[in-house]
């Protein structure tokens, strides 16, 4: 009853499953479960819902009470309240929002800010240990909100390196690894966004000790991000910073020109 009550005060408001889920905090596909009542509305989504639809009270009502509280619903809300980034990340998550540049080399999987939803979720869930399933809807959704940087106002100068891989790993197989092709191709056709595919068969890589991703904060400080399996941690200082700036602009050089990926992301979508 909920999930159809909702869906009729969305479609009056004139809203898609994205778009009401963009303006309340939560994923296309957590907005289509509770509408087919595959799923309870969970946190502060019935609150939201109710206020950006204008249903005045009447959401709030009828969302389903919660079940009678045990030690396993106690664990799950506290899972629910904790932010879906880790605390060591959150202050790069921070200063990354207000970015004036930002650039990144990713030789495993696509970047998180390039991510389709689908995509997103397959990725955490092949993570190992395995999240639960509102974990792993609350991931996507923080990564989700964390690519209004590639719309933000004003625009960030971003870009990316890509080893080929990336693009030929399917993960969430050949369906899901077509539309991510294909929205690979529409951020790179930004004019503030440029990705490059490093050449396969080049004989020397300026970026052989793994992935990395670069900051110029709003204030212009320079900091540097890398992830491990051994860790993760910011570089701040010099010369371990300016190295990996100079690593980066050598890489790039190395790579294909933007204009050249953008001719073989197109052609891999179509071909796969």
């Amino acid at each position: 009853m909920f999930g159809l009550l909702l869906r009729h005060f969305r479609e009056r408001a004139g809203l898609s499953q994205e778009q009401l889920g963009k303006r309340i905090g939560y994923s296309k596909s957590q907005v289509a479960m509770v509408e087919r009542g595959a799923r309870p509305p969970k946190g502060v989504f019935v609150q939201r819902a109710d206020e950006v639809l204008g249903a005045q009270g009447a959401l709030i009502v009828a969302a389903p009470k919660p079940p009678k509280q045990t030690e396993r619903t106690e664990r799950t809300e506290r899972t629910e309240q904790r932010s879906p980034l880790p605390d060591w990340f959150t202050p790069f998550a921070d200063e990354e929002s207000k970015a004036w540049a930002r650039h990144a080399y990713e030789n495993h999987v696509m970047p998180g800010l390039l991510q389709t939803e689908a995509y997103a979720r397959a990725v955490f869930t092949s993570h190992y240990p395995t999240y639960d399933d509102d974990e792993i809807e609350a991931k996507v959704t923080a990564r989700l909100e964390r690519q209004k940087l590639l719309t933000r106002r004003p625009l960030p100068d971003i870009s990316f390196v890509l080893e080929m891989v990336v693009l030929t790993r399917p993960i969430g197989g050949r369906r899901v690894m077509k539309a991510q092709l294909h929205h690979l191709a529409e951020v790179a056709r930004l004019r503030h966004v440029r990705i490059q595919l490093m050449d396969p068969d080049r004989e020397d890589h300026a970026a052989l000790n793994g992935p990395f991703v670069l900051l110029e904060t709003d204030k212009r400080q320079q900091l540097a991000y890398i992830e491990g399996q051994g860790g993760n941690f910011f570089i701040t200082e010099h010369p371990e910073l300016g190295n990996l700036f100079g690593q980066y602009g050598v890489t790039r050089a190395q790579a294909y020109t933007p204009e050249r990926t953008l001719e073989k992301i197109e052609k891999m979508a179509e071909e796969l």
